[in-house]
């Protein structure tokens, strides 16, 4: 694929220090300006090679944008937010556009002083913020907001529509309770031996069962009050005693992928991220998974708790902002704008990744992917009414996170029991300041 301006930063092995932007890097400060006196941007990102959508936003934003000139700056995937952090720091980065890879960095930054606030910026232009569905209030700090996000990721239920079938079963709907997805799970399940089937599977991060208690708009991992979690450990070991899904230490004894645990047929119902589309599709059309076994699939909204408005999911997003150090703020904030928007959700669709404003050109575009389940009910839960991010902004959110992981682990080895683990999690983040 061709490649544009790019700088790659062999991060494990060189240290990166303020002012040096990558390898060739021009280090000259005062605006910067790129061939015919065009405006030079530069843009840190991760996975330049790997992530088509970087690319094709910037070539088409300069379609448009003839007097602009952008440069995408690649610090890597492993370390990116800590890299990005020391790069941002102090004066002399020639970094203009900053991409937010999760809310930690976000934090970060704002707390380096290293990104603007864009309040003037998104009342000048009149940018209308109910377009990102209440995503942005979520990331607003002390009254103001440092990122537009261009992408989300939402969690749906992903479900094996020929189990169904074969068991005489309703499908997954999009206004399903916690109670009747367990009800559902568990009347899908087979334990006979050689025909057996897991009415639900959950990838052992913590997201999986820590976030189902959060969907109410009421709780999230920063509370340090955890017992709203109590009945979702609890439902989803109690589905592990009968079976009905895969036990956490296998899964961990196993590294089982949660793409590969849903390909191999047997798994009627995951919940999962909508990264897991493009998976599904890539793999299902290369061979590498065979279409016999999981290619009749379709997605449902997130079940919801009782008095939670059906189509309310989890999600994480990925963010744009501007740097404080940058010469050319308004170029760098026109881009910032227009990848946020229509324009360049539309070229994020095309390429199989799900933008952060949804509308139906957006809808259109993600369900004409090759692949993608056509039947109504999967195109119904596309679009969602609410999303909570999974990790909203918080600046104990990196000790509660080890805290929550380091108990959840316990919990689900069955090394204390759902009381316990909730206790030392209560007890624990507590001592966080």
């Amino acid at each position: 694929m061709k490649k544009r301006w790019v700088s790659i930063l062999l991060c494990a092995t060189m240290i990166i220090t303020a002012g040096l932007t990558g390898c060739g890097g021009n280090t000259n400060s005062g605006k910067k300006e790129g061939t015919e006196g065009k405006v030079h941007l530069k843009w840190a990102m991760w996975d330049y090679s790997l992530i088509d959508y970087w690319e094709d936003l910037a070539d088409e934003y300069m379609k448009t944008h003839p007097d602009i000139e952008i440069e995408c700056v690649d610090f890597g995937s492993n370390d990116y937010s800590n890299v990005l952090a020391t790069e941002m720091s102090g004066s002399g980065t020639e970094i203009d556009i900053v991409s937010i890879k999760d809310v930690v960095s976000y934090a970060t930054l704002i707390e380096k002083n290293a990104i603007v606030p864009l309040d003037d910026y998104i009342a000048k232009d009149n940018v209308d913020l109910a377009k990102f569905n209440g995503v942005t209030d979520q990331v607003t700090v002390d009254g103001k907001l440092y990122e537009l996000p261009f992408r989300n990721d939402v969690w749906w239920i992903f479900y094996n529509k020929d189990i169904f079938d074969e068991k005489g079963l309703e499908y997954p709907t999009n206004d399903m309770t916690w109670e009747e997805y367990d009800k559902l799970a568990r009347e899908v399940t087979d334990t006979n031996f050689g025909s057996e089937v897991y009415g639900a599977h959950y990838h052992p991060w913590p997201s999986t069962v820590q976030l189902l208690g959060t969907l109410d708009g009421e709780h999230s991992i920063l509370d340090k009050k955890y017992d709203f979690m109590k009945p979702y450990y609890e439902m989803v070991l109690k589905q592990e005693d009968d079976g009905v899904c895969m036990k956490y230490p296998d899964l961990i004894t196993e590294g089982l992928h949660y793409s590969a645990a849903f390909s191999n047929g047997n798994i009627a119902m995951m919940n999962m991220g909508s990264w897991a589309v493009t998976t599904l599709l890539t793999k299902l059309s290369s061979g590498e998974f065979d279409p016999e076994l999981c290619g009749n699939w379709a997605i449902a909204s997130y079940p919801h708790a009782e008095g939670v408005e059906a189509g309310t999911t989890l999600g994480a997003i990925t963010g744009l902002s501007v740097a404080q150090e940058s010469d050319n703020k308004d170029e760098a904030w026109d881009f910032i704008n227009w990848v946020s928007g229509e324009e360049g959700a539309k070229v994020l669709a095309k390429t199989g990744n799900f933008p952060a404003i949804s509308n139906d050109a957006v809808r259109q575009e993600i369900s004409s992917m090759e692949g993608f389940p056509q039947d109504e009910q999967s195109m119904e839960a596309l679009n969602y009414k609410k999303m909570y991010l999974e990790t909203p902004y918080g600046k104990d959110l990196s000790q509660i996170n080890e805290v929550l992981g380091t108990y959840h682990s316990m919990i689900m080895n069955r090394e204390c029991t759902v009381e316990e683990g909730i206790t030392k999690m209560n007890e624990e983040t507590a001592k966080i300041q």
